[in-house]
């Protein structure tokens, strides 16, 4: 349960950014999609199981959760501590007329948003993008909010354990991940996990006809009971000659991030510091370093070439990395997430940057 200063903190921070883009409502939108979903959780508590769902947040006044009629009986409603609920046939129209001739910014417009509501809203109201300064209000986490963060980093650790205990060469994706997704629903992840296996250097579902080789690249990320999304995994058997020399740069990297992801240094800062291992070896980087991450998936900052985002005590992150050799197949993938601390970055796993052997046990 969401204590009500921890409430009060989340929408008087909205609401200083508002107020710097002079905005008269902020629009938080959130979808059944992994991922998704959580910056609707993180703005009324209410976590959606199907279909879609935004909160509107006044610069003075109560907020109200909207949803489409058809999402009135596919989610506990009485979860959610906003007490205004609004079900319409077209969510778009009842905002459109809602905030007539307003200045409202948006979260979530470019990938979230309903394409039926903005064209029914658009013409109506003034929308202005509001991602980056929503992440950024919400990227600091409270000691509230890093009691959830590190429950599910102690549940998708248990996960990573409970892979590593049935993988074996010549098994499928499938019964190898299942132990680890079972343990996930039993603590309380419900539908909010997203675990792949890396083929060659590509993400694949985790399916029975993908069979695993003598060596495997787990990707697990999972969001505990409260709601927040954390990346943990470890590549697991025997690596050959050119994945070897990615460790000594993975290596690098872990080592780098514990003084580079520090209050006042820079997301490019911290880029350049931990991909040096990489960029030194002639290695290129898929995918992101890092990114903020919380009741969202993937959060901004990213952590990138350019960003010039300062970080603060609190933020949470996830590393990963991605580096791929020239053959295009050879690559590996490691996550963690981690605390910025007065003192730099605190990785939360506890799990050692190393390749996981086939039948290593847990200390």
């Amino acid at each position: 349960m969401v204590s009500r200063q921890e409430i009060e903190r989340r929408y008087g921070l909205v609401r200083e950014a508002m107020e710097e883009q002079q905005l008269d409502f902020v629009l938080v939108c959130g979808s059944e999609y992994t991922g998704f979903e959580g910056a609707v959780t993180y703005m009324s508590g209410f976590v959606i199981v199907h279909r879609y769902a935004y909160v509107l947040l006044p610069r003075e006044g109560d907020p109200t959760i909207v949803f489409p009629a058809e999402a009135r009986y596919v989610g506990r409603h009485g979860t959610s501590w906003i007490e205004d609920q609004v079900f319409v046939e077209r969510p778009g129209q009842w905002i459109g007329d809602r905030c007539a001739a307003q200045r409202v910014g948006v979260y979530g417009m470019d990938y979230v948003m309903a394409v039926r509501d903005f064209e029914g809203t658009h013409l109506k109201v003034e929308f202005v993008p509001f991602d980056v300064e929503f992440d950024l209000a919400r990227a600091v986490k409270s000691q509230e909010e890093l009691v959830s963060v590190r429950d599910s980093v102690r549940i998708n650790t248990d996960g990573f354990w409970a892979f590593l205990e049935t993988y074996g060469p010549g098994r499928t994706a499938a019964e190898v991940l299942g132990p680890a997704e079972r343990l996930f629903v039993e603590e309380g992840c419900g539908r909010l996990t997203m675990n792949m296996v890396l083929v060659g250097a590509e993400f694949a579902m985790a399916r029975a006809d993908t069979v695993l080789g003598d060596f495997c690249i787990p990707s697990l990320e999972v969001a505990g009971p409260g709601g927040h999304w954390v990346e943990v995994s470890r590549a697991i058997g025997e690596p050959n000659a050119e994945v070897s020399r990615m460790l000594e740069a993975y290596e690098e990297y872990f080592e780098a991030a514990k003084t580079a992801l520090r209050p006042g240094a820079t997301a490019h800062d911290v880029h350049r510091a931990v991909s040096k291992g990489f960029s030194d070896r002639g290695y290129r980087l898929g995918h992101v370093t890092g990114h903020s991450i919380g009741m969202t998936m993937i959060e901004h900052p990213k952590i990138g070439e350019g960003v010039e985002t300062e970080l603060r005590e609190n933020m949470v992150f996830s590393m990963h990395p991605h580096v791929i050799a020239e053959n295009g197949e050879d690559c590996l993938y490691m996550q963690d997430t981690w605390l910025v601390t007065p003192g730099g970055g605190e990785p939360l796993t506890g799990l050692p940057m190393k390749i996981f052997s086939a039948g290593d046990t847990r200390p």
